[in-house]
């Protein structure tokens, strides 16, 4: 066994390594303490010297622990080759590795310089744009020194390519908890923002000099006199030869930064200068403020007259982001943040980017930081009679100063989404006026006596509701095809409880008019040809489309609306019947009510209609009726929610008569009643739960019933008013027609002696809550 090194040994191997290393001063300086100490004598001291002597070189570091030996019997303290040198060692061979997978992705990527630098930001030139005209070398790379990840950014707004990968087998817990630079690259940029300190510039060091007649002279062919190259302090820098706009940022007239412009129109800017706006101090306690995207285009401003204007330093970014980082992290868009105090004071500010797509995204950008309640916009005019003008400058060379004045003048407020004027809307108002769709009277129902008193409007909802067995799919069937006869509508079904060939069957059989089976309910009526079959199969595929769960799952509403729209936007769909509400799948939170939820479902339904001019038919069957007396329900008896008639346009019940006392058996009565809102039935409501809505007696044979239709409220009075209607149901092919005055007087008679029955009732019954009742 070799003998134990002395401390004086370890102390020399030590310093030896540092020498080599280049950093041998804390060590000797260490060793001298120590020495001094051990000289002293009662004391155990380790010395722990780790290095890493490999491709990423790391500073050597001595910790020393010295401390009182409490028995002079105690074992001699351990090698110094200890488990942290040996993980330090470890970690340093992983790190290796992983740069080398790091290095290889990036060469993946095309991204692949002379010389690789770590852990700082190094500009190269970027494998998508090339930098552009210029070369600009604008893709900046940053590659964390332990490998763990890298990230590039191309400054350049019309490329903005950026990119991020991470070593194999790394995820963001085994980041953080590494003990060396665990920090994130976003945590490092900030803490290097906030303890940045910029350069302090001078005309002088930067030898700036007034512009050549040459310059004065390319501005004057852009429309900019020298008196305002003047004013704003537009200068020249000779370079290599090569001469330079300066275009000179200042605070107080103070030099801040400075941008360079060539004649082939490549920028440059004095590098580690705040970032502020063009021409910040004319916008010292403005009120209203114009934003630009160029310094030729705050120059043409002034030409116009307007010297409260500044220009962004950066230009515009290729797209909008998805959110607005925090301020620190908010690099793009510094110069709003150190500008802060100038802008605050402003009541208006005027947006008048390019008119192009990065020039609406910056638009978007400063809006939603400065605020959009307080922002206008610019209308850029036609230079010519195809070409719309793309900025200040090019409005100011074509059409001239007052062009430009007049831009300003007539700038609008930036829109703020949910937030509108009627103006927005005049051509829509418009279409409506001079009924250019042809639907604004609504679509006819195909059935004379219903005409005057109910229509289908796109972008309403209608729920349907009976007792179960009632004929209430049968209805909207048959009123879906009577739409497509005479409006040429298409349809999507999500009909969850109808087998596809009943549905078809039911369908085809009110199409063509004929029985689709040789079957008992045809009676002698002819059953429909293979002809006649065939070219309703075509009908049925070109005018409805299916909505079907193809799993044993329930679909739910926001599944069914999705592919609605789908149906809406590939089809052209303009009906949407869902049947019915119980086959949905109705998993709420548990924090949710069913008043709640039933509210939420009807809220999607609308929207969904508004916003694709969609017709919804809603099938709700009502909860168990208590005491039933065979008389229909009404549409507060659906189970779930008294919203149902509360948020609806359109509220029907079908109903079919079981009582031998009100008629003949298997009558079926249609009740309309169309409602808007819940104050809107502060009128009606009283009647509903207290009038018998069954109002006559009809006459029928056994192959027709009379179905008696009552309108109790009209939201919209140019499509419907208060009313009856009465139609008879062919048994045998499923269809509604008008009924004869002779089989609907006595119903109507009896009708309207229910009527003038409930307008009798007292007044307290007619109104609640103290309001009035207008009937």
């Amino acid at each position: 066994m070799p003998p134990r090194p002395s401390l004086h040994s370890l102390l020399l191997m030590a310093a030896s390594a540092a020498a080599a290393s280049g950093d041998s001063g804390p060590l000797l300086a260490a060793r001298r303490r120590l020495a001094a100490t051990a000289a002293a004598g009662g004391h155990r001291i380790r010395l722990l010297h780790s290095f890493s002597p490999g491709r990423v070189p790391r500073r050597p570091e001595v910790v020393c622990c010295v401390r009182s030996a409490p028995d002079s019997r105690r074992s001699a303290p351990a090698p110094p080759c200890s488990r942290n040198v040996l993980s330090a060692k470890n970690y340093s061979t992983a790190s290796e590795e992983r740069l080398g997978k790091i290095i290889q992705k990036l060469k993946n990527e095309g991204i692949n310089p002379k010389q690789w630098r770590l852990g700082n930001f190094q500009r190269m030139l970027c494998p998508q744009c090339n930098g552009g005209s210029s070369e600009e070398l604008s893709l900046s790379v940053y590659i964390r020194k332990d490998g763990i990840n890298a990230t590039w950014n191309c400054f350049r707004s019309k490329c903005g390519w950026r990119g991020f990968v991470q070593a194999d087998g790394v995820t963001n817990i085994s980041q953080g908890k590494s003990g060396i630079e665990s920090e994130t690259d976003q945590e490092v940029e900030a803490k290097k923002a906030a303890n940045k300190v910029y350069r302090k510039i001078s005309d002088e060091d930067l030898n700036l000099e007034p512009l050549c007649d040459e310059l004065v002279e390319y501005f004057a062919t852009r429309m900019i006199s020298a008196e305002t190259l003047r004013r704003n302090k537009v200068m020249q820098r000779n370079w290599n030869n090569k001469i330079s706009i300066a275009f000179t940022y200042r605070r107080d007239g103070a030099l801040v930064g400075c941008k360079y412009r060539a004649v082939d129109k490549t920028f440059s800017q004095e590098a580690n200068t705040e970032k502020i706006f063009y021409g910040l101090d004319d916008i010292k306690r403005a009120h209203d403020v114009i934003i630009v995207e160029g310094e030729i285009d705050k120059l043409s401003m002034d030409e116009a007259g307007y010297r409260n204007c500044v220009s962004v330093p950066d230009g515009a970014p290729p797209k909008v982001s998805s959110k607005i980082p925090d301020q620190e992290q908010d690099k793009k868009y510094s110069y709003l943040w150190n500008c802060k105090d100038y802008l605050d004071s402003a009541s208006r500010i005027i947006l008048a980017t390019d008119n192009d797509r990065p020039g609406q995204a910056l638009a978007e950008e400063l809006a939603r930081r400065l605020g959009k309640e307080r922002c206008w916009r610019v209308n850029w005019p036609k230079k010519n009679d195809t070409d719309t003008c793309k900025d200040a400058n090019e409005v100011l060379m074509f059409l001239g100063p007052q062009a430009l004045r007049k831009v300003i003048e007539d700038a609008e407020l930036y829109p703020i989404r949910g937030l509108f004027s009627f103006e927005q809307f005049f051509p829509e108002i418009d279409n409506y006026f001079l009924g250019i769709h042809g639907d604004e009277l609504g679509i006819h129902t195909g059935w004379k006596s219903m005409d005057d008193l109910y229509k289908v409007v796109p972008g309403e909802l209608t729920v349907v509701t009976g007792v179960p067995n009632s004929g209430k799919s049968e209805w909207i069937d048959a009123l879906l095809c009577n739409i497509n006869k005479q409006s040429g509508w298409k349809f999507v079904l999500c009909s969850m409880e109808n087998k596809v060939k009943e549905h078809a069957r039911k369908l085809l059989e009110k199409h063509i008019q004929k029985p689709f089976f040789n079957a008992r309910y045809g009676g002698s009526a002819q059953r429909m040809t293979p002809d006649e079959f065939e070219a309703g199969k075509q009908w049925l595929n070109k005018t409805f489309h299916l909505i079907r769960c193809e799993d044993d799952s329930l679909p739910s509403i926001n599944w069914v609306l999705d592919l609605a729209k789908a149906a809406v936007l590939r089809h052209g769909v303009r009906g949407l019947v869902i049947d019915p509400y119980n086959e949905l799948d109705h998993q709420r939170p548990s924090n949710q009510t069913e008043t709640e939820y039933v509210s939420q479902i009807l809220t999607k339904i609308k929207r969904f209609a508004q916003h694709h001019s969609c017709h919804v038919w809603f099938v709700a069957h009502p909860r168990q009726l208590q005491n039933w007396n065979g008389g229909p329900p009404n549409i507060y008896d659906i189970s779930g929610s008294a919203h149902f008639i509360n948020k609806c346009d359109n509220g029907i019940v079908i109903h079919r008569n079981r009582d031998p006392n009100a008629g003949p058996l298997d009558t079926v009565q249609v009740i309309f009643a169309l409602i808007f809102t819940l104050s809107s039935m502060r009128f009606v409501y009283p009647f509903l739960l207290r009038r018998n809505l069954i109002v006559c007696q009809p006459l029928c044979s056994t192959t027709w019933l009379l179905s008696q239709v009552c309108v109790r409220k009209v939201r919209n009075k140019v499509v419907g008013q208060i009313g009856d209607a009465f139609l008879t149901y062919d048994r045998v092919t499923g269809e509604f027609k008008d009924a004869g005055k002779a089989t609907t007087a006595p119903s109507a008679k009896a009708a309207k002696q229910s009527r003038k029955e409930a307008y009798k009732m007292p007044f307290q019954h007619a109104a609640e809550d103290g309001e009035n009742s207008g009937l």
